[in-house]
């Protein structure tokens, strides 16, 4: 069942318990009233008050458990794609192209930009400039991830 749904039957269930203490409030100050002999300053009264305040305050939390469900932010649906791999043609590419991509395949298409950067030993400038080569090529894409960029092979 949805939240939205669920939300509705609490809340419905909540309105029910609320009218249940109630029926039922007036009810047992109809029979204190009877048998009671101290008249309205009886203790018994004071009792039925916070019997329903308590119980009260139980349907109220459960109607907003309920309304909350009613309102909140639905769950997101998630949709995986599976993509058919396309190879790359490491021909029109430089040495160094052919490195960054050669890397990324041993690494299941994806790694750090620092890792890649530490495997084949090169400084920020060169590695950032060979990424955005490849990157107008088509063949990576990278992915902010706090202070690091993971580079995705993009197949």
């Amino acid at each position: 069942m949805k939240n939205k749904n669920v939300g509705f039957l609490v809340c419905g269930i909540a309105v029910v318990i609320i009218a249940i203490v109630l029926i039922f409030n007036v009810g047992m100050r109809d029979i204190v009233s009877q048998t009671c002999t101290h008249g309205p300053d009886c203790s018994m009264y004071d009792t039925i008050a916070l019997q329903t305040g308590i119980s009260l305050s139980i349907a109220g939390l459960v109607l907003i458990l309920g309304l909350f469900l009613i309102f909140a932010k639905p769950e997101e649906r998630i949709i995986v794609k599976k993509i058919k791999k396309k190879k790359i043609n490491l021909s029109k590419l430089n040495e160094d192209e052919k490195k960054v991509i050669k890397s990324l395949q041993r690494e299941k298409g994806g790694m750090f930009q620092r890792s890649l950067m530490e495997e084949l030993e090169w400084g920020k400038v060169k590695i950032t400039r060979t990424l955005d080569k490849l990157e107008s090529k088509g063949l990576v894409e990278r992915k902010r991830r706090g202070m690091n960029n993971i580079v995705v092979l993009i197949q």
